[in-house]
């Protein structure tokens, strides 16, 4: 019997390039509210919606989603009546972060209550750069079967050998000492995979551990490092948000006593495009990384668009 034509839903948007970066952009037929690129995604019925208002400052927002997890409540919803009218074969969605995506536990609830067939639910849990691997051979061997599995491991080879040759260009250069800012009210230090590619683009991270959730930081700590580069990439936020944002950074009284601040070593960073999405991106992050604390061997063309200074 042929199988049914693929019809994708996904709710997390590092899935969504996962997916797109597989061949498959035309097999999708749903996506999150944060699903946005490649742009042709954005004209794609929307299933999920934040259940609080994520307008407002990073303290704010923060505010909001605490109150909301104290509460045991999830921070998204699904729209059940849209997953039944679009009649997915395959949801993707992720079990790493109730804060950053729909859960898969609010998943699996939903799709509880379809009544019209019971799509492949994949979901993602990427700690690390490796597991970024594992979560788009395990998708593409989901979505393609074993008979995608040389298509898969073609887009897997490419990623990499991008990997190398950045580490190439940076593996005998010094590393500078580097501080990258997930929030800035509370502060957080990026955890995750971006210690692994602040090392791979040949820095030193002084914070976050390779593989664990971002920690929170206080001032006597950032002080106490005292940083040769300091990149701020809140979870989230464009260039244009990020900048904003910067402010409760740049009013702290400490914020001067810096030496990223007073050797100008300051660097903002979309990471909603960029750092805050376990998928094909993060090798473009990697570069961005390497073009701020190398400029002169790894000028890979990002500034402006991926990152710019304070």
């Amino acid at each position: 019997m042929t199988p049914p034509p693929l019809r994708i839903i996904s709710l997390i948007p590092s899935a969504t390039e996962i997916v797109c970066s597989l061949g498959l952009e035309k097999c999708l037929v749903g996506r999150s509210h944060e699903c946005d690129f490649p742009p042709a995604v954005k004209e794609l019925p929307v299933c999920t919606a934040p259940k609080f208002n994520p307008e407002g400052s990073s303290g704010e927002i923060h505010q909001r989603v605490s109150d909301l997890l104290t509460s045991a409540l999830s921070v998204y919803r699904v729209d059940v009546n849209r997953l039944e009218a679009l009649q997915p074969t395959h949801i993707i969605t992720q079990a790493q972060c109730e804060v950053c995506a729909v859960s898969l536990g609010d998943v699996e609830a939903a799709v509880a209550e379809l009544t019209q067939g019971q799509p492949q639910l994949i979901s993602l849990s990427p700690n690390r750069l490796a597991d970024v691997w594992d979560d788009i051979y395990r998708t593409g061997i989901a979505l393609l079967g074993e008979a995608g599995q040389a298509q898969v491991e073609t887009v897997l080879a490419e990623l990499k050998q991008r990997v190398q040759i950045c580490c190439d260009r940076t593996a005998d250069l010094p590393a500078p000492t580097v501080v990258c800012i997930e929030w800035t009210e509370p502060l957080m230090a990026a955890g995750n995979w971006v210690p692994e590619l602040v090392a791979l683009a040949g820095g030193k991270s002084l914070f976050g551990q390779v593989g664990q959730h971002s920690p929170w930081l206080t001032w006597d700590d950032l002080i106490a490092a005292d940083p040769e580069v300091i990149v701020i990439m809140p979870c989230g936020y464009d260039l244009a948000i990020t900048r904003r944002e910067s402010a409760a950074l740049t009013a702290h009284p400490q914020w001067s006593q810096l030496k990223a601040v007073q050797t100008g070593r300051v660097y903002l960073s979309d990471g909603n495009q960029y750092f805050n999405r376990p998928g094909p991106r993060l090798v473009d992050s990697l570069e961005i990384l390497a073009e701020i604390f190398h400029p002169e061997q790894a000028a890979y063309g990002y500034r402006g668009q991926g990152w710019q200074p304070l």
